[in-house]
């Protein structure tokens, strides 16, 4: 039961993106008696600025869930943006530090690494190529940085995003080596398609799979489908791969940890998820 002491985290975006979130941390929460509930709000763009606020007004507001179309917007609103964050140029996560400042950072691509480190990669000095420079994109370029890879080679067809992204990389971690602008993934160690190429039937694949290495490791973002036509050409090729929705599952214990509660496997969290994948 709901009460004025329960933790309210407030999951704001889009309705079809918004029930997915409590159908697993809320059959979470109640497998370990946390006095803690994930409420869907649904928000209008325009609305937004003014509406975020007003939620951390809330008595027992413990944090906010931040989906499409408010990640970018969320940015401007924060008084502390964690790095990950700034290089992404999006926030998904916010919450109330100790002085009452709201605190943003950004998981996606947090998930995404702790899918490649679980699965036995080592991603400190590596080298990754990220095909699509998007939000998800941008996300996973950003906490590669942080997992201390050595180089990062991006490419996206709109290139504007792509600079803006290898400006923020090169801004927030000069020592990592930064090209852009060619769609070949020979030669990397992790290749990554974080573009929607795969979401469609017919859909072409986003680069030349004959050109990835047998013992690269390849990640794909699309969740339509648990092997994507990329993820199966790769596979032919002999590599070892990560599927969309493990990116969903390996950052939910990130933001558990962000919003102070215990953390979890993701393992666990697909046992009682309300949801399947």
């Amino acid at each position: 039961m709901i009460s004025g002491t329960t933790k309210l985290i407030a999951h704001l975006g889009y309705p079809t993106e918004s029930f997915r979130a409590p159908m697993i941390y809320n059959p979470y929460f109640n497998k370990h008696n946390i006095n803690a509930v994930v409420v869907p709000m649904g928000c209008k763009a325009e609305d937004y600025d003014r509406f975020l606020p007003l939620v951390f007004r809330l008595s027992n507001i413990h944090g906010a869930l931040i989906t499409m179309p408010h990640k970018v917007t969320t940015i401007s609103l924060l008084d502390e943006v964690m790095t990950t964050a700034k290089v992404a140029g999006s926030c998904n996560a916010v919450r109330l530090n100790s002085k009452g400042k709201l605190v943003g950072d950004m998981f996606d691509g947090e998930g995404f690494v702790r899918g490649v480190l679980r699965k036995g990669r080592v991603l400190q000095g590596a080298k990754v190529f990220v095909a699509g420079c998007g939000g998800v994109g941008s996300a996973i370029a950003a906490s590669m940085a942080k997992a201390g890879v050595a180089e990062m080679s991006l490419y996206d067809s709109y290139t504007p995003i792509m600079h803006g992204l290898a400006d923020r990389l090169k801004t927030h971690y000069p020592q990592l080596l930064v090209s852009v602008g060619v769609n070949d993934p020979a030669g990397y160690d992790v290749v990554v398609n974080a573009t929607p190429l795969g979401m469609k039937e017919g859909d072409p694949l986003p680069m030349d799979v004959s050109r990835i290495a047998p013992t690269s490791f390849v990640g794909e973002v699309v969740m339509k489908q648990e092997i994507t036509p990329f993820l199966e050409a790769a596979r032919a090729r002999g590599c070892a791969y990560q599927i969309g929705t493990d990116m969903l599952f390996e950052q939910i214990p990130a933001y558990l940890e962000f919003f102070g509660f215990r953390t979890t496997t993701p393992d666990e969290l697909r046992e009682v998820a309300e949801i399947s994948y």
